[in-house]
This record gives structure tokens, sequence and C-alpha cells, in this order.
């Protein structure tokens, strides 16, 4: 559906549940939070469903919009998910049944009945926008989590999927709120153990194929040692492709005992949807991941393998 077509869809229904992914970054969450608001500011029931992985960074903008419990939706809507795989526990009896699915990942797998994707969009953020925007005014509750979804899937306005639009759209919503916290909080602001968390990173980091493909990884025993918080670990898979020479930045998270979730960010060269897709994950040309299976050391291995076979 096109964004108008999806406008009217929302306009002729009621009582949403809104689904945001596992490891909930700004984009889901800003996302779901201002079309939540929107439909409530429009008379209509919308709840967000539960995510347990939230983290303390963006707990805020989803404040007073989570579904009680027992709630019964009429319509479900995901916000930002490409695939099923990245549903959250309490959104599994949701998999067959999702009505409606904003996304802007070229590696969507259409899974509900209806789909509203826009692949060029910097961010979720920026088509939920042009949808609000066919219902009703904008207004400094929705802009605010609409900020926050678009500002931090484009880094800041630093990473290559930032277009003119992007900037037209921030420029729309900084009329309305003022950022200068939200920024400090989301790019200037990093805590101990997160900085620790990077140095270590940083001198345990291997360099493959003319120091263009950077690897570095966060064992679970290193959470463990520094404690590390999940709003620790955020955004840590930026790091890599900001080393000098690198057009491939590859970042290891160890979940669990033998399960590791890859993050790929990469530049022209690198297509990192095609090198996650190999691995059963996908996302955009420029950032994706994949959680697979296996020990860091076997993780790694084949996730240069099929960088190499990309790239060949």
């Amino acid at each position: 559906m096109t964004v108008k077509d999806t406008a009217a869809w929302l306009q002729e229904r009621d009582h949403f549940l809104l689904l945001t992914h596992v490891r909930p970054d700004g984009d889901t969450i800003g996302s779901a939070a201002a079309l939540c608001r929107a439909l409530r500011a429009l008379g209509k029931e919308a709840y967000l469903l539960e995510n347990d992985g939230l983290t303390s960074t963006y707990a805020p903008y989803a404040e007073g919009l989570w579904a009680p419990e027992g709630y019964v939706p009429q319509y479900v809507v995901s916000v930002d998910i490409a695939v099923r795989n990245l549903f959250t526990e309490a959104a599994q009896p949701y998999r067959d049944r999702v009505d409606l699915a904003i996304d802007h990942h070229g590696s969507h797998e259409f899974f509900a009945a209806e789909t509203c994707l826009e692949a060029e969009s910097a961010a979720c953020g920026e088509i939920v926008y042009a949808i609000i925007r066919e219902l009703l005014p904008l207004t400094a509750e929705i802009a605010l989590p609409l900020y926050v979804a678009i500002s931090t899937d484009c880094g800041g306005f630093q990473y290559g999927n930032t277009t003119p639009r992007t900037h037209r759209i921030a420029a729309e919503l900084m009329e309305l709120v003022d950022v200068t916290e939200v920024n400090k909080a989301l790019f200037r602001t990093k805590s101990r153990v997160r900085l620790a968390m990077e140095a270590w990173m940083v001198a345990h980091m291997e360099l493959y194929d003319q120091n263009r493909v950077v690897v570095m990884q966060i064992p679970l025993a290193l959470r463990r040692e520094m404690q590390a918080t999940e709003a620790d670990i955020e955004e840590l898979s930026a790091l890599p492709v900001q080393v000098e020479g690198a057009d491939c930045g590859i970042t290891l998270r160890e979940l669990r005992e033998g399960v590791v979730k890859i993050s790929v960010r990469t530049g022209p060269r690198v297509n990192a949807s095609a090198v996650c897709a190999q691995l059963g994950g996908g996302g955009h040309k420029g950032a994706a991941g994949a959680t697979v299976e296996g020990s860091l050391e076997q993780v790694k291995a084949a996730v240069l393998a099929a960088v190499e076979q990309v790239t060949q």
C-alpha cells in the first residue's frame, strides 16, 4: 500500500496493537510511539505491545503507551519489522495475524495482510511521518518520538542513508520540539562501562582484506565482567566501520552460549544485506544483521566467508 492508502486504512479502523522488534532501537520505538499517539489523537484506541528488551535510552518515549494485560486488539500493526524472527516473545501469538506492516527494509518478507514498504526511506520514522501528515497536523507530542526514530537510524544524520528529505523532515520536527537534550543523550553521552567496552573492542579488533574489513567482538564474558546493561551495548555495531580505511565493519555479539548476533555496517563496496542474507538475516545495503548459532570463532569464519563471496 502507498502512504495515502495506509493512512486511509488506519482512518477506517480502530482498536490497534503496535508491535516493535527484538532489541528495540530508536526507530522501532519512536515510530511506533508516534503512530500510537497520532491514532489516539484521532480518538482511536491504540497501544504498544510490551517489549522486554527496551532499554532506559528509549523507554521514556513509549511511556504510557503499553497495552494492559489481556488487551485484545482488532488490528495488529508491526512497525520497523522486516522478518518474523525479529518478533519479540510477547509478539509470537501474532506471527500469522499481522494486519499491516510498516517498514523500510529491502529484505522485508511480506508476512502481513497489507504492507506499506518504502525501502528508500532512511528510517521507518520517515514513512510514519508521511502517514501521520495524511491523518492530522503534527504536534510536539508526536514530533519528539519521530525525531528520535529518524535521527537514530541515520546515526545523527551521518550515515549514508541520510537524504535531503531526511533533513527536511527533521527540520520540520525541530520547529515543534527542542531537541538539544535529546541529541546530547543519544549522540554525545556514554556511560563509563560503554567507554570501557569500546576500549576493549578496539584493543582486540581483527583486520582482514587489506585492513578494509574490521571485526570486533562482544563476548558474553566481557558483558558479565563489566556488568554491562543493554543500554551500554546499544549502537556498538557502529564502532568497527569507524576505523580508518575500513569499508566493512562487523560486530559479533554473543547473546548466549552458542548464539551470536552479527551486525554489519559497510560502504559501497560491500552489500551488508547480501552478506547477512547468506546467514539467515537481512537489512539494508549499508547496514544489516543476522543471528546465527555457533561459537564466536565459527560465526566469525562464516561471516568472513560471506563477505568474501559477496565482494568477489
